[in-house]
């Protein structure tokens, strides 16, 4: 029995108890007992209704409980393939990924060994090379410690000397003189000082060196030249005193040390004053060089010592650095005065260079007339070249090879032309 006949029967139930309680006022005594009976009617047809539902109710709960039992069963034995095939699809797969994982395995190993055997190989190596590489830098270093220990010897032995050499009061100018000599050639040419003159004529004192000055009649041979006395000196005691004063910071001994220098310079400007300057042989002034920068330093730093010498004995003060200053001002003074001795000769030479463009100019005009006739000598053979070529149109040529044998000389020359 379907399901929806329960409730459609429900619902006409209700309809009619509708109706009849609608047609109740007409004849509620007449329809009483009708109404009983089809109350007892309905009860009736309602208790069978509902046995008749209960029936199909149980029918169709049995139906769907054979239909579930069947779909459980038939769900049960389709989990039952599906897992023995998706157990048996893993073993196989198990049993691939176990072969793919031994195969794999077996590679690295053999990778990992190769790589082991390159790496070791490479580290065996570069082992080898760093620590050669190594060792060469240690035995360059070590070498490099020896030749500096040498070195460092012979420097000690050149100290010694020259603590020697500067104990000394005859070497100790011979110091002053070597650096003097040395600003000397590194500025002039040999020509333009000279060592050991005799700057004062007659006298049996010579300076160290002198500058030879060109004098007022430079340019002549018996020209004579002006000496620019230059003397070396080194109180090297004194200088020592005041270093050794100055680490002590004893500032008396300092003073002490600063006034015996002045006091030398003094003597030395004197010496040079009296011994080299002679005018109007020699300048009106001399150089007494300081070989170190120091001991000129000091004797600069000493109030009016630079300027008494200068006003007292014409005598100036100079240190390397002012030296090489001085000499170079004085090549530049060189040039110039070497220029102007040779601008009447550069003018000799332009002039003679004029007279030769002029010459120049006619042999070109020459020149240029005998081209002129031989350009119009090459027109008139163009020209009866043309002319001749214009007879000789009518005639047949002959084959090269037989001109050649009738004109063997033009054949010679047309071959030897391509050559020249």
């Amino acid at each position: 029995m379907p399901a929806w006949i329960v409730p459609a029967l429900l619902a006409l139930n209700l309809l009619l108890l509708i109706y009849l309680a609608l047609r109740r006022d007409a004849g509620a005594a007449a329809t009483t007992s009708a109404i009983e009976r089809l109350e007892r009617e309905l009860r009736d047809e309602l208790g069978r209704q509902g046995q008749g539902a209960r029936a199909d109710l149980a029918g169709f709960q049995q139906t769907l409980l054979a239909q579930g039992g069947e779909a459980a069963r038939a769900q049960s034995e389709q989990l039952r393939r599906l897992s023995d095939s998706h157990d048996r699809r893993q073993a196989e797969m198990r049993a691939a990924v176990e072969t793919r994982l031994a195969a794999l395995q077996e590679g690295n190993e053999k990778k990992l060994e190769q790589m082991r055997a390159t790496v070791d190989e490479k580290l065996h190596a570069t082992l080898e090379q760093r620590l050669g590489e190594s060792f060469r830098q240690v035995a360059e270093r070590l070498e490099q410690v020896h030749r500096g220990l040498g070195e460092m010897q012979a420097l000690a032995r050149d100290v010694g000397a020259l603590n020697r050499v500067l104990t000394n009061v005859k070497t100790r100018g011979v110091f002053g003189e070597v650096q003097l000599a040395a600003l000397l050639e590194q500025v002039f040419t040999p020509g333009q000082y000279a060592a050991n003159v005799a700057t004062v004529p007659g006298s049996a004192e010579r300076v160290e060196f002198a500058i030879r000055l060109p004098g007022r009649g430079a340019g002549r041979a018996d020209d004579a030249p002006l000496w620019l006395p230059i003397d070396a000196k080194f109180p090297r005691e004194d200088y020592e005193r005041l270093l050794d004063a100055s680490e002590r910071a004893d500032a008396p001994a300092m003073e002490a040390a600063a006034k015996a220098i002045e006091t030398r310079l003094r003597l030395e400007a004197r010496s040079i004053r009296d011994k080299y300057l002679a005018p109007p042989h020699t300048t009106d002034f001399g150089v007494l060089f300081l070989p170190t920068e120091g001991l000129y330093a000091e004797a600069l730093r000493r109030p009016g010592l630079a300027e008494a010498l200068q006003r007292e004995h014409k005598v100036m003060l100079a240190g390397p650095t002012t030296l090489l200053a001085l000499l170079n001002s004085l090549q530049m003074g060189f040039r110039t005065l070497a220029l102007e001795q040779r601008s009447a000769e550069v003018w000799d030479v332009l002039a003679a260079v004029k007279t030769e463009f002029g010459k120049f100019g006619e042999v070109l005009a020459k020149t240029r007339k005998k081209l002129e006739e031989a350009s119009h000598s090459i027109d008139l053979a163009e020209t009866r070249t043309r002319a001749m070529a214009r007879q000789l149109r009518s005639v047949e040529a002959l084959p090269e090879g037989r001109a050649a044998e009738l004109l063997p000389g033009l054949a010679e020359g047309a071959a030897a032309a391509p050559d020249g």
